[in-house]
Parts: C-alpha cells; structure tokens; sequence
C-alpha cells in the first residue's frame, strides 16, 4: 500500500473501533454487563480483577482491545512491513478512534443541552 492508502486505511478502520468502544462502554444496550464489570473492578478480590473489569468500562481502554483484534483481521500495518507497522498502526488508530469519541462525545453534550433548552423554554409556555 501506498502511504497515502495507509492513511485513507488509519481514519477508515479507526471508525468502526470507535464505535464498537463507544457502544460497550457508554450505550444503553450494554448497560447490565457493564454494570456488573463497573461493581467488580471497585470490589475485586485483587488488583488484577479489578483492572481486568475496569477494561470493559473505560472507552479508551476498550479501544486498544479492539485495536488488537481489528489489526488481527485486517492485517493493516503503517509505514512499515514488519512487526514495527502493526506497532505504530495499533497506537495510531487507537488515537485516531479516540479522537472520533471525543467528537461525537461533544456532539452528543450539544443535542442533550439544546433538549434541556427547548424543554425548559416549553415549560415556560405551558
């Protein structure tokens, strides 16, 4: 691949490991798994339960898991052919996805604030 297909490649898989992290560790449609792995990494025996729930609650945490199994399907690598491109990929799209995140996290702080806005203005009317 060319350099210019590797970065088309960064931001095009860095979507999917955004979303997949995002849903898992913030979306109603996981909130029980993520419920429970929240009470057992404040309650865990030791350190390691503890920090092996904490991952399944931390989207950025998350991210690097998914990173890892998106490297081991695609095979992408950047700037390099050997194992120093899956390297620098995997750190790449984590920071790539997590920027995506904090987009649509901000995003989503402007919709909920402008609902709040408009239902207290129709509370106003009523």
């Amino acid at each position: 691949m060319t350099l210019g297909e590797q970065i088309i490649f960064l931001f095009i898989l860095a979507i999917p490991i955004a979303c997949i992290s995002w849903t898992v560790t913030h979306e109603e449609v996981f909130r029980e798994p993520r419920e429970f792995c929240i009470r057992w990494s404040k309650r865990g025996r030791n350190i390691w339960i503890r920090k092996f729930f904490f991952l399944f609650t931390c989207e950025y945490c998350f991210s690097h898991y998914i990173t890892i199994g998106i490297l081991c399907i695609t095979h992408y690598h950047l700037l390099f052919a050997d194992w120093t491109g899956y390297l620098v990929a995997g750190f790449s799209l984590v920071w790539v996805a997590n920027i995506y995140m904090s987009l649509f996290y901000m995003v989503r702080i402007d919709i909920k604030k402008d609902k709040i806005t408009i239902e207290e203005k129709e509370k106003k009317v009523s």
